[in-house]
């Protein structure tokens, strides 16, 4: 009776602890390439010390690829996967990943359907047949399709009044307005409304495929046994899927700012410019720069300025946001209405300041000992380690990169971050969108 009673607390308890890594330097990680017989590939993390598989895959091609009047196909068809496929409807198929404590989630983002599947390692066999069976039969019955799309609407019309949300959808309509980039992930109501079972349907059909999947795993399973449960999980799935070929995109609207008037007492801003693709050579030296910059928490110049000498933000950061076909140095701020031209204006002059004066030599090393430093606390749950073998493969890194990650910061001089400085950060270029009621800002064209 008492195993009955608490056996799944204990094991919620395990799985919450069973995630967790103690931190590790990053050549401490020992990651193998497992190909299954049929050729499926996976790269693997080893980890007995507790009883837990987690796996986190991808699909290339995303919510951006959506259909002309199906925008938002992408966002429902992930978030319908796990309700209901093969002879098991959507309430027997959730009641059996609750019995036995597997979570299986799919998410659409611009570039990638990706999803995460964590299972105790003696329930693994059932965790992947029914992570098959989401992707190859899923069912898309009437009654959560139409509580999908319920949830859907509901949140697209509550981001219709959130100024942050307001902000964003703004600034990557502004940024991409003829590319599929400045679309909603989520969608557009009367796309979501229009999204009928074959959609559904032809959606997994063309993107779930071999040729576009990329896997990560970490935990208590063997080489020989994964490479077995890759074929009969992903084995069933198409060899190729559509084309995920996006045009290239150049970003749009460089120097505006956009003010939607918006009673609240606070502004939300949103800013944006071109910035740098993952693969481009002088990425590293930008991430070190950004992270004095915008991303270094308190340390953070935009952070110091603006939120502790002046007083001005709850919050402020920029950081590197590369796409697929695009990059984009992209940050946010919160301030009062009254604050909102200090705000800008110290943003602007730091911007330019950054890129006129470049960074100290003390700046440099303390931004270079923390990135690197830090680096290890990335290893400290499975689920984090698996997102990251997804990461590296999605940006064709190596599989020797967590290796050599730290000494591509180290090899970052001054002089590469002050020219990455130069060339990138252009306050003129700057698109701006507050969403509030600010004093004294106005849009311009």
């Amino acid at each position: 009776m008492m195993t009955r009673i608490f056996g799944p607390l204990l094991i919620a308890a395990l799985l919450l602890s069973a995630g967790v890594f103690s931190a590790a330097p990053a050549h401490a990680v020992t990651i193998e390439r497992v190909v299954s017989p049929g050729g499926i590939n996976a790269w693997l993390v080893r980890d007995h010390s507790n009883p837990i598989i987690s796996m986190r895959f991808s699909f290339r091609g995303g919510a951006a690829l959506d259909p002309k009047g199906r925008i938002g196909l992408a966002n429902m068809a992930a978030s319908m996967l796990d309700e209901g496929a093969g002879d098991l409807d959507s309430r027997t198929f959730q009641q059996r990943l609750e019995d036995l404590v597997i979570t299986l989630r799919f998410r659409a983002g611009r570039d990638s359907l990706s999803g995460r599947l964590v299972t105790l390692a003696e329930n693994g066999d059932t965790a992947f047949a029914m992570l098959a069976l989401a992707m190859s039969k899923p069912r898309f019955d009437a009654e959560p399709v139409e509580r999908i799309r319920s949830q859907i609407l509901a949140k697209i019309r509550q981001d219709s009044e959130q100024p942050g949300a307001i902000a964003g959808e703004t600034l990557f309509k502004t940024l991409f307005p003829s590319h599929p980039y400045g679309r909603p992930t989520d969608g557009l109501k009367d796309d979501v409304a229009a999204i009928t079972q074959a959609d559904l349907k032809a959606f997994t059909a063309g993107r779930l495929a071999k040729d576009n999947l990329i896997i990560g795993v970490v935990g208590d399973i063997k080489a020989d046994t994964l490479a077995t449960l890759l074929d009969s999980t992903f084995g069933g799935l198409p060899a190729k899927a559509r084309s995920w070929t996006l045009p290239e995109a150049d970003p749009q609207g460089a120097g505006r700012t956009i003010v939607i008037k918006k009673r609240v007492p606070q502004s939300s801003i949103v800013f944006a410019e071109k910035g740098l693709k993952r693969s481009d050579p002088d990425f590293y030296a930008a991430y070190v720069m950004n992270h004095v910059f915008g991303s270094g928490g308190f340390t953070s110049r935009l952070y110091s300025t603006i939120r502790e000498k002046h007083g001005l933000a709850y919050s402020v950061y920029a950081g590197l946001h590369p796409l697929d076909r695009a990059g984009l140095i992209f940050g946010a701020a919160g301030t009062a209405n009254v604050s909102v031209a200090e705000t800008l204006r110290l943003l602007r002059q730091e911007w330019a300041k950054m890129a006129k004066d470049g960074m100290s030599e003390k700046e440099l090393a303390d931004a270079k000992t923390y990135l690197t430093g830090s680096y290890p606390m990335r290893f400290t749950s499975s689920g984090s380690i698996a997102a990251m073998l997804v990461g590296i493969q999605r940006d064709n890194l190596g599989i020797d990169y967590m290796d050599r990650r730290n000494g591509l910061i180290e090899a970052v001089s001054l002089g590469d971050v002050n020219r990455a400085a130069k060339d990138l950060l252009r306050a003129n270029k700057l698109t701006i969108v507050v969403v509030g009621d600010p004093k004294d800002v106005t849009s311009s064209n």
